[in-house]
């Protein structure tokens, strides 16, 4: 199995993607569309919220309700990606062991996680019965 994405530019520095029937724009200097930093960051928040609930079932957590991450990623002098922090709230009522353990779990999950370099991967907190 494989994935496919086609990627045009034109002219400039932003890109269309064609992703099936999908078709996204990014633009690397953030004017025309979210930059490409700020889609990898939804990129991992996004993988990383089935991650969490799958995660939170194999640990006996069973209803973490809505879910929302705020995701902050601090650039180095470089303008690189240098680190990624993750704010977790769920819904559920869940205590801060099962919320680190659900973490643990998820992160072992998810599929982005595992393609970072180990540098990236999130520093997180976590906050049950937060809505």
């Amino acid at each position: 199995m494989s994935k496919q994405v086609t990627t045009i530019s034109e002219e400039g520095f932003t890109a269309t993607n064609e992703i099936r029937d999908f078709e996204t724009t990014i633009d690397s200097g953030g004017e025309e569309g979210p930059d490409t930093l700020e889609t990898l960051l939804a990129a991992y928040a996004a993988c990383y919220v089935p991650a969490l609930r799958v995660g939170g079932r194999q640990r006996d957590v069973e209803d973490l309700g809505r879910i929302e991450i705020d995701s902050t990623g601090e650039l180095n002098d470089d303008d690189k990606l240098d680190s990624v922090h993750f704010d977790v709230r769920v819904e559920g009522d869940v205590d801060e062991e099962d919320g680190q353990r659900v973490i643990d779990r998820a992160f072992e999950l998810c599929k982005v996680h595992d393609a970072l370099k180990e540098s990236l991967h999130a520093e997180t907190s976590f906050e049950g019965n937060a809505f």
